[in-house]
């Protein structure tokens, strides 16, 4: 197993478009894992306040807010890659859904909270259960606030580049596997930094340029449903 990340050499890159996909499939997939866990872990601190899971959850939801990226990072790469003897992509995806759950549980949690006690009255005179009723009626209502909620942790996500450093290892070329090392923006940005080459140092600034774009694009998307959901 490779220990260090491969140099990336310019004539075989082309730019950063590399970067990009391995970006978007790397935070794609992850958002994929945390999505369910985060809805669950918020629907459950909203339905159940009181009960000592919740408290176990809320509590493990602070933590892991505050924990730091690179902490997380060591972690899947001694849970995921040590134990695999590779670097990849999912290892990557695995280590930056650990960042995305507090955030989408917290949002959610909020929401599902601002729908209007009316509403739960009014399903529950219809005799519906209490897990049918947030199936049906609460989550939808509160759906384009938990949307914001994914977004925003998307966006978090696609910036850290400490977790990648220890899973990903980095790639030269375009794929699409994520069962193998792959490019990130954030990891081409630290990379290119550190190296002499003018000409890398010029696609370090790009792909920290696509990387800001990226962020303030996704969360302008996040601004955009909640003022939806408000009118």
């Amino acid at each position: 197993m490779a220990t260090s990340i491969q140099q990336i050499s310019i004539t075989q890159v082309g730019g950063v478009f590399h970067g990009i996909v391995g970006t978007f499939l790397i935070v794609g997939a992850s958002l994929l894992i945390a999505l369910p866990i985060g809805i669950l872990a918020g629907v459950f601190l909203s339905e159940y306040p009181s009960t000592q899971l919740s408290t176990f959850i809320r509590f493990s939801t602070d933590v892991l807010s505050a924990a730091p990226s690179i902490i997380v990072g060591v972690t899947a790469y001694v849970l995921v890659v040590q134990r695999t003897k590779e670097f990849s992509g999912l290892a990557g995806s695995v280590a930056l859904s650990v960042l995305m759950v507090p955030v989408i549980t917290r949002t959610t949690e909020e929401m599902l909270k601002l729908v209007p006690t009316t509403v739960r009255e009014a399903a529950f005179g219809l005799g519906s259960p209490k897990w049918w009723l947030t199936l049906t009626v609460v989550i939808p209502a509160a759906m384009s606030g938990i949307v914001t909620g994914a977004l925003l942790a998307f966006a978090r996500a696609a910036g850290e580049t400490a977790p990648l450093l220890l899973t990903i290892l980095g790639k030269n070329q375009v794929t699409w596997n994520l069962l193998e090392p792959m490019a990130a923006l954030p990891l081409i940005t630290y990379k290119y930094t550190e190296n002499p080459s003018p000409i890398q140092n010029d696609l370090a600034w790009t792909s920290a340029l696509v990387l800001t774009m990226l962020v303030l694009l996704v969360n302008i998307m996040a601004r955009w449903v909640t003022r939806k959901r408000t009118r």
